[in-house]
């Protein structure tokens, strides 16, 4: 993607090949702050808090982050170590796992000696292939916006939380779609949630847009269930932290409340996503899938921009009321229209999934 002209990544190697830059998303949409991860508790706390946020970013994060664990240690209880404090930081986003999992894997039957380059070449490549990926996911979206395109002209998109480049190394999951779309000089609009509580529509998603040239109007949460009844949505795209094998979506809290208005108005309902994405041992998202409870602060303040340019952090709830913040919820398999893969377009059920496992195996 370009900001400004220039192109940029979510996440990128710096100079002298031993650490990472990323750009810190706490500080956006007002602000726009990169940062240094030189340590594993670096790379750590940047997930945990935040900075970096997205399932495919916290994956690529967290293997640079193992990586620069085993620079100071590369020892086989460093390692173990190192996988257990990344792993620990978002228990829902299955990128996080896969990524570790296949890092430790790699890393395991290697000399001590040539732990750290192997991890951070391999984390390297998983950017490279994350961003080939999106692009893939974009390409077949893509169809799926022409075809509605050639029926009535503009195409009103609606989604949900930040399934942006920003959530990814490059190009985004339901964004790419969109951008690819754009871009052919397709008409498309987008409509953006806010997604409370953390604001990451109104936030990220709108900047992202805006930074690419592509219509769009924030809505506030529950506004888009109108929007749907009055014909002003043809369909909804949405990212995913995790999807199971029987094709249960695990999204950012809202999304299973946009596929029941969806669904109740017969408007198309797509998840995009990267295959990696996929947890093959989970079944049943509503009682396997564990779900973050995140800080009540985040329900209770939000940011803001003041005239004179000061961001500040504002308590908006009554005093003295307490918050429950779960930050995810499960959208069941029969509400989700198509799956969008870097591979194709296939079905949300555990027969169209397991020839998609069978696919990728052979």
């Amino acid at each position: 993607m370009r900001i400004d002209g220039v192109d940029k990544r979510s996440i990128w190697a710096a100079s002298g090949g031993e650490t990472v830059e990323i750009i810190d998303q706490t500080k956006l949409p007002f602000d726009f702050v990169t940062r240094r991860l030189s340590t594993c508790d670096d790379a750590a706390e940047a997930i945990r808090v935040m900075r970096v946020r997205g399932a495919p970013l916290i994956g690529v994060t967290a293997a640079y982050g193992l990586a620069m664990a085993l620079r100071e240690d590369p020892s086989d209880t460093a390692l173990a170590a190192a996988y257990d404090t990344l792993f620990a930081t978002r228990p829902t986003a299955i990128n996080l796992r896969w990524a570790l999992d296949r890092a430790r894997d790699h890393l395991m039957p290697l000399a001590p000696a040539d732990r750290f380059d192997a991890a951070y070449a391999l984390a390297g490549r998983m950017a490279d292939e994350d961003v080939e990926i999106n692009r893939m996911i974009g390409v077949h979206g893509l169809e799926i916006i022409k075809s509605r395109a050639a029926q009535s002209g503009q195409v009103n998109i609606l989604t949900h939380c930040n399934a942006g480049w920003l959530a990814t190394v490059d190009w985004g999951t339901a964004t790419s779609p969109m951008y690819q779309a754009h871009d052919a000089g397709i008409d498309v609009h987008v409509w953006v949630d806010e997604t409370r509580p953390r604001n990451q529509g109104a936030f990220l998603t709108a900047l992202e847009l805006g930074w690419h040239g592509v219509p769009h109007h924030i809505i506030t949460d529950n506004a888009g269930g109108h929007l749907m009844q009055h014909g002003r949505v043809d369909m909804c795209m949405v990212g995913t932290d995790r999807v199971t094998a029987s094709g249960d979506v695990c999204n950012k809290i809202g999304t299973y409340l946009k596929a029941l208005a969806a669904h109740d108005n017969d408007v198309p309902f797509y998840v995009c996503l990267p295959t990696p994405t996929i947890d093959w041992r989970v079944s049943d998202g509503v009682s396997e899938i564990p779900i973050e409870e995140r800080d009540p602060d985040e329900v209770l303040s939000l940011d803001g921009l003041l005239p004179d340019g000061e961001i500040v952090r504002t308590r908006i709830a009554a005093r003295g009321s307490p918050a429950a913040n779960p930050a995810f919820d499960v959208t069941p398999a029969r509400l989700v229209t198509g799956l969008i893969t870097e591979r194709g377009v296939i079905d949300a059920n555990a027969a169209s999934l397991d020839q998609l496992k069978n696919a990728m195996v052979g």
